[in-house]
């Protein structure tokens, strides 16, 4: 896969209007758009079916299913042409098999949500998550990576310092998707994001895509951006 693809850029955009234009902008820069909760809600499906007709791109529906099996089945059904991947919560494992099944026999990846990287060790605690799991995240990580693999994902979304961990437990062809990225050139205000990584350590660690989003999106220059982590990625992985 040519470096270029393995970039996911988020819509963070109020509207659709807003997502029109960073989809022209970078539309050939990156590889995949993401798609979260505040643009899904405010724009519905049928805005990104017309995306994905008229601009040829493809969507990371990062919308974080979570629900009884045959729910979330009924839901998985109705993703719409050009979603290429989408999320799941995993926890209920092998009960989520045919959900997760019927989702890949039509060409999209579901990938299992193991711990979001704006959370870290303390936050879990708090939480109430077994000190075992919690402090560092990985063996959580790799506890909720194998509720993935047995519900039948394809991978699964992690930071990237757990990237390496979930490769070796699970093989080279078990997808990873690492949020948290942060070049080292770039600035971030009020950044939310506590388990971080830069582009080159994530892909070097086993990313096989990364999603940089305000690096890229508050740039001088945003074209300019994009192109400078695919060259980090390009770079990384020779």
């Amino acid at each position: 896969m040519e470096a270029k693809k393995r970039l996911i850029f988020p819509l963070d955009a109020p509207d659709g209007k807003q997502a029109r234009q960073l989809i022209r902008l970078l539309q050939n820069e990156v590889g995949l758009f993401k798609v979260g909760l505040e643009l899904f809600v405010a724009e519905g499906p049928q805005f990104f079916r017309t995306m994905a007709a008229e601009a040829g791109t493809d969507f990371f529906l990062d919308l974080k299913f979570h629900d009884i099996p045959e729910t979330m089945s009924r839901a998985l059904k109705n993703l719409f042409s050009g979603v290429a991947l989408t999320t799941i919560h995993c926890d209920q494992g092998a009960r989520l098999l045919r959900a997760v099944q019927e989702t890949q026999d039509r060409g999209i990846n579901v990938l299992g949500v193991t711990v979001l990287t704006s959370i870290d060790g303390k936050d879990l605690l708090a939480a109430g998550i077994d000190p075992r799991y919690a402090n560092p995240p990985r063996e959580l990580v790799l506890l909720r990576a194998g509720l993935a693999k047995a519900a039948g994902c394809s991978g699964v979304v992690c930071s990237g310092q757990e990237a390496q961990v979930v490769k070796e437990r699970f093989g080279s062809d078990f997808i990873v998707v690492c949020p948290g990225i942060r070049p080292e050139w770039s600035v971030a205000p009020e950044d939310d994001q506590k388990r971080i990584m830069t582009p080159s350590e994530a892909i070097k660690a086993g990313a096989d895509y990364i999603v940089v989003g305000r690096p890229i999106r508050l740039a001088a220059d945003s074209v300019a951006a994009a192109r400078m982590v695919v060259a980090e990625i390009a770079a990384a992985l020779q």
